[in-house]
């Protein structure tokens, strides 16, 4: 039986699944990297009220299946997880505060 999630005056379920590769699909997620983006995704996924149902952070590639709310676009959503997640590994790879 599938778990509705509901607003004021709906019922719903709304699930996507994500992929995205680095660039040329180099395996650069790995060790402290990989973890480091697993935590990152499940922060962002948290703050922005995204359910993460499954996922996996290979060497060369992220799976999400997530569970989104009718108010929030799919490419929205794509846009927070690389992007929020891309600016911060960058700031402490460099040392910056975040």
């Amino acid at each position: 039986m599938p778990s509705y999630r509901s607003g004021p005056h709906s019922k719903y379920e709304l699930q996507v699944h994500l992929v995205w590769i680095p660039k040329y699909r180099k395996p650069v997620l790995v060790g402290p990297v990989a973890l480091r983006v697993r935590d990152l995704i499940r922060q962002i996924a948290m703050e922005r009220e995204l359910q993460i149902l499954a996922g996996k952070v290979a060497r060369d590639h992220v799976h999400l299946f997530l569970s989104y709310r009718p108010h929030q676009d799919i490419s929205t959503i794509a846009q927070w997880l690389k992007g929020i997640s891309s600016r911060i590994l960058l700031a402490e790879q460099e040392g910056e505060p975040v």
